[in-house]
């Protein structure tokens, strides 16, 4: 292949937690990161977050007037996070997740990137599920590759376990000897389980607040280990990976625990999250040496020290080899960008099950 200059690229990022969105730089040639630029979070109001949660499960035949106004919602707050950093050559643009069933052929990220970028003047890379789930793949996660390439500059060599806690969690196991990350046993990832969707709902619900500050409630209550056996029982944590959930996989969780006090409540969705984790390290070929931890559940304390109580290596936030949780998503889809633009693969058989790699996305602009 030609050789390829680094380029700054802008990846953006709207989780399942809804709280905005995430947009950062890196110069990358889509192999490997020379260099990390500024980021920038742009929150969604009340009101955005209500539209957006309205859109939650919809498909794109579904309600017209309720799609209609999320994207809109979706489609303005990153074309003002793309306007804060004019030097991008490149967007990796995720959308927002409203579907995902990958067992039926579909998934469904809100924002039509080829509208986003007539709008902004850039050239975008979108839609990067997709071709992977026509493929056979489940679609996600998607930020394996990424991790790849930031746990070889941190050690290579090292069997190294990047934990995303966010929405719904996922883990990556990374074994930084290898060459590619589409090589056989580079890479094995997979949905852990719920994380902070169903205490953000919880706290939503009863305190009307949007999420757990510091675990704080959680580390007032007590653990019903009983409700966190019942829900380890269900199929998904025996079928083997790749595979992946939609964030309303677990929606009945809340009721659950309707007859628990809300610390209570709260500290034991807060370890069912932990111990979704911890019964997944039994589909991983490799002990990791470690566990780094990104996303809201990194700033979780409560969830930190439940995570250090089930799995059998150190846990750590990401941030301690000084990376970026809070932006690592977004970085990931800067990556992913440049990969597409260069036509290489984004998933693999080890991070989504497709049969041979894929290289997932639509260019725009």
């Amino acid at each position: 292949m030609a050789d390829f200059e680094p380029i700054w690229a802008l990846g953006l990022m709207s989780g399942t937690s809804m709280d905005g969105v995430d947009g950062a730089m890196l110069l990358t040639d889509g192999v490997e990161v020379f260099d990390f630029g500024e980021s920038f979070f742009r929150p969604y109001s009340a009101t955005e977050t209500a539209t957006i949660t309205a859109a939650q499960g919809l498909w794109p035949e579904n309600d017209a007037a309720i799609l209609s106004a999320a994207e809109h919602v979706v489609l303005t707050a990153h074309a003002e996070v793309i306007a804060k950093f004019p030097q991008a050559e490149v967007v990796g643009f995720h959308g927002q997740t409203l579907a995902h069933d990958p067992a039926n052929g579909r998934t469904h990220q809100l924002g039509n990137g080829a509208a986003l970028a007539k709008l902004c003047g850039k050239k975008l890379v979108w839609d990067f599920r997709s071709a992977d789930v026509s493929a056979g793949g489940q679609g996600a996660p998607l930020t394996p590759f990424y991790h790849f390439a930031i746990v070889r500059i941190i050690g290579a060599g090292r069997v190294t376990a990047c934990l995303n806690m966010g929405g719904v969690g996922n883990v990556t196991l990374v074994d930084g000897a290898k060459s590619a990350p589409q090589d056989a046993g580079a890479l094995l990832a997979f949905d852990t389980g719920p994380a902070n969707a169903p205490i953000n709902d919880l706290m939503q619900a009863r305190r009307g607040v949007s999420f757990d500050l510091d675990g704080a409630l959680a580390a007032t209550g007590q653990v019903e280990e009983a409700i966190i056996r019942s829900v380890l029982q269900r199929g998904y944590f025996y079928e083997k990976p790749p595979k992946s959930l939609d964030r309303n996989d677990f929606a009945d969780a809340l009721e659950l625990v309707a007859d628990l006090t809300d610390a209570d409540a709260a500290a034991t969705l807060t370890a069912l999250a932990a111990a979704t984790v911890a019964t997944g390290e039994r589909w991983l070929p490799q002990k990791p040496d470690r566990w780094l931890v990104s996303g809201g559940g990194a700033k979780n304390p409560t969830l930190m020290a439940e995570l250090s109580k089930r799995l059998s290596a150190e846990v750590s936030a990401i941030e301690t080899v000084g990376l970026d949780g809070d932006m690592l998503e977004a970085q990931a889809f800067a990556y992913l960008a440049v990969r597409v633009l260069r036509g290489l693969p984004t998933s693999a058989a080890g991070t989504t099950g497709v049969i041979a790699p894929v290289c997932g996305g639509q260019v725009s602009g």
